[in-house]
């Protein structure tokens, strides 16, 4: 159980209308559809709900809409292994980008990281995927690697890219 869910803590943006969460089984099908237009490389429901349920390890938040029907517009999941937070996937919906929603999911999954003693943050990046990468330079990320042909549909490098905490 993570640490948001313990304290019951809720991350809002009232400015931009989305809250970070932790997210819940009922909260999958949309991460899965908000996965698949996203171009991530799948995990899919199955995977989702075995990590809410068996990983005690995993970091797996949601932006919701602040307004009454509380839709997920963004999803992070990760894992913490010894000292590092390793993110996963983070996205936001297609029709919700460029208004922080990446930013705050990333920023909330860094301060899970602080309140479970991680030293470092990794992370793999599509090469061609400039917004992204634009985004983690932003929050203090470093490019330290490169893994050829990681990413599939289309082939292509991923940066590894660290923040040190």
């Amino acid at each position: 159980m993570s640490t948001h869910e313990q304290t019951g803590e809720r991350y809002s943006n009232m400015l931009m209308g989305f809250s970070i969460e932790p997210m819940r089984e009922r909260d999958l099908y949309e991460v899965v559809d908000i996965e698949e237009a996203s171009g991530l490389n799948r995990w899919g429901y199955d995977a989702y709900r075995r990590e809410l349920y068996t990983n005690q390890n995993s970091v797996m938040l949601v932006a919701r809409t602040l307004a009454s029907d509380g839709f997920v517009i963004g999803f992070f999941a990760g894992w913490v292994i010894e000292d590092e937070l390793h993110v996963n996937n983070v996205a936001a919906s297609p029709a919700h980008r460029r208004i922080g929603i990446g930013e705050a999911l990333m920023a909330s999954g860094i301060g899970e990281a602080r309140l479970r003693a991680c030293r470092f943050v990794l992370l793999e990046v599509r090469a061609s995927n400039e917004p992204a990468q634009s985004l983690y330079r932003k929050l203090g990320f470093k490019i330290v690697g490169r893994r050829r042909d990681y990413y599939r549909l289309p082939t292509e490098d991923a940066l590894i890219m660290k923040l040190a905490l």
